[in-house]
This record gives structure tokens, sequence and C-alpha cells, in this order.
């Protein structure tokens, strides 16, 4: 029982000591906090404990496994030294304990590297190597918003870990430097602008009468009546009268007066791509329309294309149950001088100047009750035929807005029907 007990002794002594030092080589600081103190208590523990218990234990192993009698020599000397060595080797050992130096031994070696470690003069970072860690590649749009990272001002602490830190992330590398951007390619209508200025017809007195007559031609008796503003464009790309809006006045006689006449640019007449890849069309629908009182704005962005547009009067034109984008609105930038041609997304475009004129025009002379146009409710879409809707005793509808009907029509002003259709 005696030798039970010290053999059990032992080994919990030693599990203990394994805790410990696996602990200690868990947490770099208390292995440095601990090791003198450990070198010291494994040093009396060895001598006072272990070595004890392991010269009671080989006792008690060799009392109750006798080592075989060896034979008497029968040749040679050789012969007699074997069983020696034999018995030598088979002698127990304290495996236990003799990890125990092996790991104490480790952690003296570890600890001595770390102090010639800590004892070098520490190397200072050099600007025309690159790092460990290379810093990320930003896209250009975040480079350019982004501020430089200012290289260390000292060299980073000494750790005891392989640990990566701020200052190893910032390193001296050259700022990354963005290539020029390709100017964008011109588009077919600013190659032709650049070649040549857009053409300038200046209507005569017979192509004014003409309007007017095609004009009242067009015009039911209803919408003559109730209307007292007439904006007709023509959306041909060709002809006398292409790319132009003439605006009259009804006078109290009844009769239509010219107050202005200027070059507009309507749709591309095609479907393209916005800046979002979205595919949008940029035609400009034929027929009658009149403006929404709720959208009239001085400065308007839009949406689909991203592009400014200053007095901006919307069409109260609704369809499959959505309110369109379709406006009267000023060019900007490079599209002031595309007027005359068809250039906008489906809008209509006047120069700054002369759609600031129409802007205050109808704002201040004719604002009132203007008729409703039919709405059909199975297809949520408005007509732009030129049908008004009427009430249950046959009367037009009215309600609050502009007295402004617009005309939109593919004529050029030549009496060539092929032509108009295209």
């Amino acid at each position: 029982m005696s030798a039970a007990r010290a053999l059990g002794a032992m080994y919990l002594a030693t599990a203990s000591i394994f805790g410990v030092a696996i602990a200690l080589n868990q947490h770099p600081d208390w292995r440095h906090a601990a090791q003198a103190v450990s070198a010291s208590a494994m040093r009396v523990a060895d001598a006072h404990v272990i070595q004890p218990v392991a010269r009671v234990g080989q006792r008690e192993f060799a009392r109750l496994f006798p080592a075989p009698v060896a034979k008497a020599p029968e040749a040679t000397a050789p012969r007699q030294a074997a069983p020696v060595a034999v018995a030598r080797q088979e002698a127990p050992r304290d495996p236990i304990g003799a990890e125990i130096a092996r790991q104490i031994e480790i952690e003296q070696m570890l600890a001595k590297k770390q102090a010639e470690a800590a004892a070098a003069p520490q190397a200072t970072p050099s600007t025309s190597s690159q790092p460990d860690v290379a810093p990320l590649d930003l896209h250009p749009s975040v480079a350019e918003n982004s501020a430089p990272v200012a290289p260390p001002s000292a060299p980073p602490a000494q750790s005891n870990g392989p640990t990566i830190g701020v200052a190893q992330l910032a390193s001296p590398r050259p700022a990354m430097t963005l290539a020029p951007q390709p100017a964008p390619r011109p588009t077919l209508e600013n190659q032709q602008a650049s070649l040549s200025p857009p053409p300038r017809f200046t209507p005569s007195s017979g192509d004014v009468t003409r309007v007017v007559e095609h004009l009242k031609e067009n015009l039911s008796e209803e919408m003559f009546r109730n209307f007292a503003l007439f904006l007709y464009v023509s959306k041909a790309s060709a002809g006398p009268l292409a790319q132009r809006m003439y605006v009259f006045d009804k006078g109290a006689d009844g009769d239509l007066a010219l107050k202005y006449d200027w070059p507009v640019s309507t749709g591309r007449e095609r479907v393209e791509f916005n800046a979002k890849g979205a595919r949008l069309p940029s035609f400009t629908p034929q027929g009658y329309y009149e403006l929404d009182p709720d959208r009239i704005y001085k400065h308007y962005t839009s949406s689909q294309w991203d592009q400014p547009m200053p007095y901006a009067m919307f069409f109260n034109y609704v369809k499959g149950g959505y309110k369109t984008g379709l406006a009267i609105h000023a060019a900007t930038g490079d599209d002031v001088p595309l007027l005359g041609r068809r250039a906008s997304a489906g809008c209509i475009r006047l120069s700054p100047e002369n759609a600031r004129i129409l802007f205050s025009l109808i704002r201040e002379h004719y604002k009132g009750l203007a008729p409703r146009f039919a709405y059909d409710r199975r297809t949520g879409t408005m007509s732009n035929d030129g049908i008004l809707l009427h009430d249950a005793a046959g009367r037009v509808q009215m309600a609050q807005g502009y007295k402004v009907l617009i005309f939109i029509e593919n004529y050029g002003g030549n009496d060539n029907i092929v032509a108009a259709l295209f």
C-alpha cells in the first residue's frame, strides 16, 4: 500500500506540474514572470520529492519484479558483460520526471533567445522596401476620397507574439496614382455639331401662315375654345419647320398671333442605356398635351438620366398608371449647341433664355381652369389624341391648371406624306 500511495502522490504531483507548465506556455507574460520561480521550484521538487519517490518506486519495483538471475559465463568476457547491459536497460526509469526536465530545458532556451532578441538593436524600417502586408488596392473613386496614411513616426514596440498593428499596415509604399481617364467618345450628334453648326431656318411669313392653318386644322372646336396659349412643336428631323417651337396666343377676336418661334431639340428616337445601365427610350411621342400644375420646377434634375432640367414644366400625361417624365425645359452645357437637332432623351429642350421666358409667361399669365383629357381606366393611360373628358350632360370637365395646349407632330413643313410618317 505504501508503494501505491507513493506512486499516486508522484503522478498527482507531476500532473499538477504539467498543468502549470501548459498554462505558462499559453501566456508568455506569466511564463516570463514565473520562469525563475518555476525553475527553482522544480529543482526543489526534483531533489526532495521526485528523486526520493523514484528511488522508493525503483526499490519496490525491483522487489516485486526481481531481475532474472544471470547464468554463469560460458565462454568469453563479452558474453559475461551482456547480462549487465540488459539489466541496466531494463532498470525502471522515471519517464515523467525526464519529460519535466526536458520541458524546463526548452523553456530556458526560449527565455535565453528572447533575452538576446530584446538586447539586439531594433532595425529601422526602410522606406525603399516593400512591406510584409501590402495596403489594400482601392477603387479609384474610393482612392480619390481617401486621406493619405502618414508613415509611422517611430518603429513599432517589441511584441512577444506575431501581431500586426496599424503602423505595420501603413506602409511607405508610394501612393497610387490614377491613370488619366480617357475623354468620353463623342456621340454622333456631338460629332455632327463639331463638323457643322446646326441648321437654322428662319420661317418666312408663308411658313408661319402654314403653321397657323395646319394647327387650326388639327384642333377641335372644344380645344380651341378652352385653351388660351398654343405651343406647336415639330419633332421632324428635316424641313423648314423641323425642330422648332411656335408659340401662339389666342386673341380676343379668336385669331392666333405668333409670339415666339424658337429652335428646340426633341428625342433622339431610339432605345439607349443611361449611366446606370438601365435601358430607356428616348422618343418624343406625338399628340396633344397639357401641363401638370403640380410639377413646375425652376430647378430640377432628371433621376433617370442624371441631368439638370432648369425651368422644367412637366406634361400632365399618365401612361400605364404612372405620370411620365416628358417635359419642356432648358438645355444645359454641351446640349445648347445641339438645339435644332434631335438630341434629347424625349423632352423638349429650349435655350436657357427662351426656357426662362416661356416659364415666366405661362406661370404669370395662363393660370386658370383648363380642360381635362379623357382617361382609360382599363389601361391606366390618358388620351393624347385630343379627346376631352365630359360629364353626363356632355359638358367639358375643367380643373385648375394652365390654359396651355402643346401639340407635337412629326411634320417638317414639307407637304410630303412619306416624310411625315418617319
